[in-house]
């Protein structure tokens, strides 16, 4: 079987990881673009030998089996078109920035009994299946630690080389100021109309939109959804995003720290995450985004010493893919992408805000 996709949203992420993947991958076929940029639709489905088409038609497209959302801000809304147009969805981070949005998705999904994953690519990362196998060796797990360093984007993308994006037309400006509306009653609805704009600010772009991956990597490695008992927001003025520091407890019992810094001034994106065991540990290296074939670095040091165990070649994002297409073809869909794993983000960066009122 070929799974046809269509493509909504056409910004970094996709044209840096999505449309190359699909295009390239056996079993998947891009069908369909689409985005509010008209020229830039034009272009990239020129250049993959697929239609360029308005958010309407794509949905409406009898071509396409599946749809990848990937359009800025929260995903869900389009997630629910999609699947109400009798298509699968893969739906990019963050999901929703409210339990309502992501309530409704899974009831729209299971009545229409279509598949619908988040795009938590760093659950099907090998190096988690590598860590676990690590770990079950290595005793009692009693600190888990994940250290970001995130720059400015341009840094990140300059490999690839891409045309500043075009002014969007006039047409966009009223279905913009729609989202934008939502999107403020998804954040009433989360972190309370009476929150600061900074904190607003905060959760939904420095929380949701970074923090939620490393969320979901503590998932993918068992330890569950941190209990945050205690959050610290340094060198922050409202402005810039601060550093954020976060301490809470896991599954099982071990204590997690976070410490998420903006490095504007920094050229590389870095993620590490550090297991320390009463026999050892693990570090992981973590790939860093906007590279498609790149992959996490595992060391990890026992009795016996200190080896890096190989994770395969393969990425993430094109384990997540095929991951997809077994689901919609009758396997069991992978327990750590299901979109219940929102639900148990938006609590958890909810507790960071109300701490650090």
């Amino acid at each position: 079987m070929t799974l046809r996709w269509g493509v909504l949203g056409l910004g970094t992420i996709s044209r840096a990881i999505h449309l190359p993947l699909i295009a390239r991958l056996p079993g998947h076929e891009l069908a369909a673009v689409a985005d509010l940029d008209p020229e830039r639709c034009a272009e990239l489905a020129a250049a993959y030998g697929a239609r360029a088409l308005t958010p309407e038609e794509l949905f409406a497209a009898d071509d396409v089996d599946a749809v990848l959302v990937a359009t800025p801000g929260r995903h869900a809304a389009h997630a629910v078109t999609a699947l109400r147009a009798g298509k699968h969805v893969l739906a990019e981070k963050p999901f929703a920035l409210s339990a309502e949005e992501v309530r409704e998705a899974i009831a729209v999904a299971r009545q229409t009994g279509l598949h619908l994953q988040v795009g938590y690519m760093k659950v099907h990362d090998r190096s988690v299946d590598v860590v676990k196998a690590a770990l079950a060796d290595l005793g009692e797990t009693r600190l888990v630690q994940i250290s970001v360093r995130h720059p400015v984007d341009a840094p990140q993308v300059e490999h690839l080389r891409m045309a500043p994006p075009a002014p969007l037309p006039a047409s966009a400006g009223p279905l913009i100021a729609a989202d934008d509306d939502a999107e403020n009653r998804a954040l009433d609805a989360s972190v309370g109309a009476d929150t600061s704009p900074e904190l607003r600010r905060l959760f939904r772009s420095v929380l949701c939109g970074s923090v939620v991956h490393e969320l979901s990597l503590l998932r993918g490695l068992g330890f569950g959804t941190p209990e945050f008992d205690h959050v610290d927001l340094l060198a922050w003025d409202g402005g810039a995003p601060p550093t954020v520091f976060a301490t809470g407890r896991l599954t099982g019992g071990a204590r997690f720290v976070l410490d998420w810094a903006w490095t504007p001034d920094r050229p590389d994106y870095t993620e590490t995450v550090r297991i320390t065991t009463t026999a050892g540990e693990v570090v992981v290296d973590v790939a860093p985004p906007y590279r498609l074939d790149a992959t996490s670095q595992v060391t990890v040091t026992g009795p016996d010493g200190t080896h890096r165990p190989p994770a395969g070649a393969d990425g993430a994002f094109q384990r997540q893919l095929e991951a997809f297409a077994s689901a919609v073809t009758g396997s069991t869909p992978h327990p750590d992408s299901a979109p219940e794993g929102a639900l148990h983000d938006l609590a958890a960066l909810q507790r960071i805000v109300e701490l650090v009122r």
